[in-house]
């Protein structure tokens, strides 16, 4: 019987997906539920597994091609199901070259040719795909690195150079510019993502539909670090995990919500709904490109907890595995852009949230404390709000809350 394999229905009104790396390749066995192809939404990457066990004998929808919710990407037969290739050797299909090894079973088809076109072993690549799978793209950019050190290794001793008559060229009649039509040399045009084309969209429609507004302030950061100094490998030594900073940033925040509860509301026509959990995103840098996954009811959790899903959130994105339902439904959102280094910015709040904190790095600036200058290490914090919900007086106050305690991080403990 043959089966079609269909594009699920991913909700949160997902219509169009785009096509990823197909994990298996037409003419191989698979069994139920083994995974198919990668199909990445406007959100996440997921694996499509196989509904039976039999031969996959078509791929309709390639690498990179969109396709519409219920449109037919594939097809298997289920009475193949038992047979395999007759290469004398008896291995069965799915056991064909290339998939014996634990390791090989991990690089995608296209990734396997491109490998071995550059005589390139598997484990000297770094993967991004789903499950640490080798993705083409892996491939192509550790035999672009291998080639740039080879070229590099035989580039030839320079050459005394050589007076040259020059003489100026009358342009052509009718001639194009070479941008035009064609890549330029030292250009390479690679399509956008359906993810980066969908946060494009909405971070724009956000700059558009919102009355966005900025306001800032700053936060010692010195209790804090003294705190995760002291205390830092008693925390870790017990619930296994290490002490960030994001979790005393999470603590704040819900705290902050709760005595300013429009920063944790939105807007839905003329009403507006005010929420009781504190569904807190997180955005993360991940192997396709910045995802929010949200901490659920962080209200509820202590740091352990929070560190926890922090850590489990960063390993998934980095594998490209974090779910629809780890994605969806946060209430507020905060983005440390310190991590790469920024040191100030003017974060872009996700619709329909109606706030979104930014954190900067961590530097040592001179200040005035109590009548004296002392260098203390300075955090600079950035509250972006929809301004047709909350005032500048909730605004300013909300952070300032977060500032104060952030200063005196006790407050988080004793919860006040």
């Amino acid at each position: 019987m043959i089966i079609e394999i269909k594009v699920p229905d991913l909700g949160e009104s997902i219509t169009e997906v785009e096509i990823g790396d197909w994990l298996v390749e037409a003419g191989v066995l698979v069994d139920r539920d083994d995974p198919l192809v990668a199909i990445e939404s406007e959100k996440a990457t997921v694996e499509l597994p196989s509904p039976e066990k039999g031969v996959l004998i078509e791929i309709v929808k390639q690498q990179g091609e969109p396709a519409r919710v219920g449109e037919i990407i594939g097809r298997i037969d289920t009475e193949k199901a038992g047979k395999s290739d007759d290469d004398g050797s008896g291995q069965p299909t799915s056991q064909h070259e290339g998939q014996t090894a634990d390791t090989e079973k991990k690089v995608m088809p296209a990734a396997a040719r491109v490998l071995a076109q550059n005589q390139i072993q598997a484990d000297q690549v770094t993967p991004t795909g789903p499950g640490k799978r080798i993705l083409k793209e892996d491939a192509l950019r550790t035999a672009e690195t291998a080639s740039g050190l080879q070229t590099e290794q035989q580039q030839p001793e320079p050459q005394p150079a050589k007076p040259v008559e020059t003489r100026a060229e009358a342009p052509q009649t009718g001639s194009r510019s070479s941008t035009t039509g064609q890549e330029p040399a030292g250009e390479r045009h690679v399509p956008m993502t359906l993810l980066r084309r969908t946060l494009a969209s909405r971070l724009l429609e956000a700059k558009q539909s919102m009355a966005m507004l900025t306001t800032f302030n700053e936060a010692d950061m010195a209790a804090v670090k003294k705190l995760r100094s002291d205390m830092g490998a008693e925390f870790a030594d017990k619930h296994g995990i290490r002490l960030g900073f994001m979790s005393f940033f999470i603590k704040a925040a819900v705290a902050g919500l709760k005595d300013f509860p429009l920063v944790n509301a939105r807007i839905d026509g003329n009403m507006i709904v005010y929420r009781e959990s504190c569904d807190i995103g997180v955005a993360i840098g991940g192997g396709k490109g910045l995802v929010v996954p949200v901490i659920r009811d962080a209200q509820k959790l202590n740091f352990a907890q929070i560190e926890q899903q922090i850590a489990e959130f960063g390993k998934k994105a980095k594998e490209n595995t974090l779910s629809l339902e780890e994605l969806k439904g946060g209430t507020f959102t905060i983005s440390n852009g310190g991590v790469y280094g920024s040191m100030l910015s003017t974060p872009i709040v996700n619709p329909p949230q109606s706030a979104i904190l930014g954190l900067h790095a961590i530097k040592d600036r001179p200040v005035a404390v109590n009548g004296e200058v002392k260098i203390r290490p300075i955090m600079y914090l950035a509250l972006s709000y929809d301004h047709r919900l909350i005032d500048g007086r909730e605004a300013v106050s909300f952070l300032k809350s977060i500032k104060e305690r952030i200063e005196q991080p006790e407050k988080l403990l004793l919860e006040i």
